[in-house]
């Protein structure tokens, strides 16, 4: 058998979000299910026969590229920005995006299969993914193969939990779509700040669904302070 050294994969759909930048969105997947999220297929991988069955499955795996954080060459260490960004951990032993193959894995709650003029979509819930993601392939969640109650979280799992009361004052709060209130507020208890910045008067933002927000931290409270 002749041993491969390179790969080249296509893409076959990407996503819609409401992040357009990658600051703020959520670590990772399914944190926050209110998060809504659109995968529109290339129009040759749009035949409906392709997603015959699909319905019958509540969760899905979206393998995806890291179209972003692509770089040449790669490092066997890296700093999880959980862990401060000042301690290195194996590569292999994190979810960074600098990798050898810059490829990520998010599992999402499927919510519906939609008919458009773009063909099938997939309508999906807790995609940490960035607007415009693109999408190498698309799996179904099989709850007796891929969950694992005994499964060990190493070092992540000593920072799960960690969350933030969140307070937008309701002047701000108008300045939202009411069907985006709810997944804001919960990205915001997410704490998207860098896990090593901790000063109380800095001011923080990023952009959500076509709004600017911005927010200050002290004292595990978040407190919007504008939304533009």
């Amino acid at each position: 058998m002749k041993e491969l050294e390179t790969y080249s994969a296509k893409i076959i759909a990407h996503i819609e979000t409401d992040f357009p930048a990658k600051f703020g969105i959520p670590r990772q997947s399914g944190l926050v299910d209110e998060l809504r999220g659109r995968v529109v297929f290339e129009p040759q991988y749009r035949d409906p026969e392709a997603l015959r069955g699909i319905e019958g499955f509540s969760h899905l795996w979206l393998i995806w590229l890291f179209s972003e954080a692509e770089r040449e060459g790669w490092s066997p260490t890296v700093r999880p920005p959980r862990l401060g960004g000042n301690k290195r951990m194996g590569v292999f032993a994190t979810r960074s995006p600098f990798r050898p193959n810059a490829i990520g894995l998010s599992c999402v709650r499927l919510v519906s299969v939609e008919k458009t003029p773009h063909g099938m979509v997939l309508n999906v819930a807790g995609a940490d993914l960035m607007n415009g993601t693109p999408i190498l392939d698309v799996k179904p969640y099989l709850p007796i193969a891929d969950c694992r109650p005994e499964a060990l979280g190493g070092f992540a799992k000593e920072h799960e939990g960690h969350s933030l009361a969140v307070e937008i004052p309701p002047h701000l709060a108008d300045r939202v779509p009411s069907e985006k209130l709810a997944a804001l507020k919960a990205v915001l208890a997410q704490d998207p700040r860098p896990a090593y910045q901790h000063d109380p008067e800095r001011v923080y933002g990023f952009t959500f669904a076509g709004l600017e927000i911005k927010f200050t931290v002290s004292g595990g409270v978040l407190t919007v302070k504008n939304v533009i």
